[in-house]
């Protein structure tokens, strides 16, 4: 058991989503990843976040570890067991900005909204836009429309 507050917080979200942000994390340019804790057992996914005793997070199943918590962690290398790391701490210090993974948790929200969404008239371009999957043309329409940005591009 680590105490968080003093070098680091934990912010605590239900797995799913924890994965899907730390999906959008990943792919972000130039975003060094922060350690990233798992908890099979209990489906959670920490990040692990600069000290901040003024923090609030708000949200559904939302927790945050800041000063006088206590964090159960495995060792930096472990792979097995229900409390691994899925982004292990590398020695550096380097952790995640909590403006970036606020933004990720948003487009995880976005995500797994539209995957839950009840059945509708198949619309192909709808999953791809929220993903944000490219097309052979180009990118997909931010708005939703199907028509393809270019990105300013000739077709």
């Amino acid at each position: 058991m680590l105490s968080s507050g003093r070098f680091w917080d934990v912010l605590s979200v239900p797995e799913e989503l924890g994965l899907f942000a730390l999906d959008v994390l990943l792919r972000t340019p130039l975003q060094e990843p922060g350690p990233t804790l798992a908890d099979f057992a209990a489906h959670r996914v920490g990040f692990f976040l600069p000290p901040d005793p003024e923090s609030r997070w708000v949200g559904s199943d939302i927790r945050y570890a800041g000063k006088d918590a206590w964090i159960a962690v495995p060792a930096p290398h472990r792979a097995t067991g229900p409390l691994r790391w899925l982004v292990p701490p590398d020695g550096s210090g380097t952790l995640f900005a909590p403006a970036a993974v606020e933004l990720a948790l948003q487009q995880a929200t976005g995500i797994l909204a539209a995957l839950l969404e009840p059945a509708a008239p198949h619309d192909p371009g709808k999953l791809a836009t929220v993903i944000g999957i490219e097309t052979r043309r180009g990118r997909l329409d931010p708005h939703g429309t199907g028509a393809p940005d270019t990105g300013g591009r000739p077709e």
